[in-house]
């Protein structure tokens, strides 16, 4: 299998501004395809923001999916012949909205996951998704996507990898927040771990920015079978553009040596 060059591209979306929003998100995902990229993966919520006051305001700047970002990143994943990763507040029935993300083929194939695992005051403004993560089977290989805090919750992660993805998506929005001097942020550790104790690629992209007195930890990753980082793994609150080259065959070996397997070692009848 040839690798799969993946880029995350660490940005600064601006709340409300939906244009600005989308002009930002062309330049990077044109920018990931000069590159070569078969898959970009830009930041949770990067087509409207994150810190919302409330529901209302959430509401004004949500986008079904037949909007004008969907149908940007839909455009432009056809005419560049790569994947697009990207989150946005997605409008749903009854007045409700989505901490959602969208996954587009060059094919135009759109696949929409819905945060399930809704984090701090998110659970005042959005309405938690109740899917699984979404497995795609691509032309690349298969890709998970899950959003954020559902990361720090390894049965979630465990349902991706389950289902076989090779790689999991996975824009984010980390709060900066204390840590003891020296250490790095325990979000990217935990990305580490959830991709070493299940042999599978995991691409995390950050933002970066002060948003309503929100600082992100700006710590974009993209970390190996292993759980090893190939770029980033550390805390850069400015922009970045992460790139590497991901052998994803080697997510489909689980063995860790002659008489273990990370999946058919699991006791679920014993958990």
């Amino acid at each position: 299998m040839t690798p799969v060059r993946v880029v995350c591209h660490q940005l600064e979306p601006h709340l409300g501004d939906t244009d600005y929003n989308r002009r930002l998100s062309e330049t990077a995902i044109r920018s990931a395809a000069a590159l070569g990229a078969h898959v970009v993966v830009l930041p949770e919520l990067m087509q409207s923001g994150y810190a919302f006051n409330d529901l209302a305001e959430a509401r004004a700047v949500s986008e079904p999916l037949d909007g004008p970002t969907l149908c940007l990143w839909k455009a432009l994943a056809i005419e560049l012949g790569l994947i697009v990763v990207a989150g946005f507040c997605e409008r749903l029935s009854a007045g409700r909205v989505a901490n959602s993300a969208a996954l587009i083929e060059p094919d135009g194939r759109l696949t929409v996951y819905r945060k399930a695992h809704l984090w701090d005051r998110e659970k005042l403004i959005f309405t938690a998704g109740d899917a699984p993560p979404p497995v795609v089977d691509t032309a690349v290989g298969r890709i998970g996507m899950m959003i954020c805090y559902d990361l720090e919750l390894p049965e979630w992660v465990r349902l991706a990898a389950l289902a076989q993805a090779d790689l999991l998506c996975t824009p984010v929005n980390w709060p900066d927040g204390p840590r003891p001097v020296g250490e790095r942020p325990a979000e990217i550790v935990r990305v580490q771990a959830n991709a070493a104790v299940n042999r599978m690629f995991i691409a995390a992209c950050d933002r970066h920015g002060e948003e309503r007195g929100v600082n992100w930890v700006g710590g974009s990753v993209i970390v190996d079978a292993d759980g090893y980082p190939l770029a980033g793994a550390s805390a850069h609150p400015t922009e970045q553009q992460l790139v590497a080259d991901l052998p994803l065959a080697q997510a489909r070996n689980k063995s860790i040596s002659e008489h273990n397997h990370v999946h058919r070692d699991r006791r679920p009848g014993l958990y």
